[in-house]
């Protein structure tokens, strides 16, 4: 560490440039936009392969079955509770 004056400005102003630069990178990170689209990508990538672009049946198929098998058993309860 140096103790002249100059350079402990010169170090203070960078210092200063990389908070800077730290909020800005925060800021844009938690913007609402920022957030949904990584999101949104998040979930497109779950469905379909991102190198090749063709849909991952595996991962459709889980997520219909699982969607039939709620109404399914939705209905179940319906038709149970409406019989007492």
């Amino acid at each position: 560490m140096s103790d002249t004056p100059s350079d402990i400005e010169r170090e203070i102003e960078e210092a200063r440039e990389r908070l800077a630069g730290t909020i800005d990178q925060l800021l844009y990170r938690s913007h609402p936009k920022t957030i949904i689209g990584r999101e949104v990508a998040q979930v497109k990538a779950y469905y379909v392969d991102v190198e090749t672009g063709e849909p991952r049946t595996d991962n459709i198929l889980k997520t219909v079955g699982g969607v039939v098998g709620v109404i399914a058993l939705i209905a179940t309860i319906r038709t149970i509770t409406r019989t007492r």
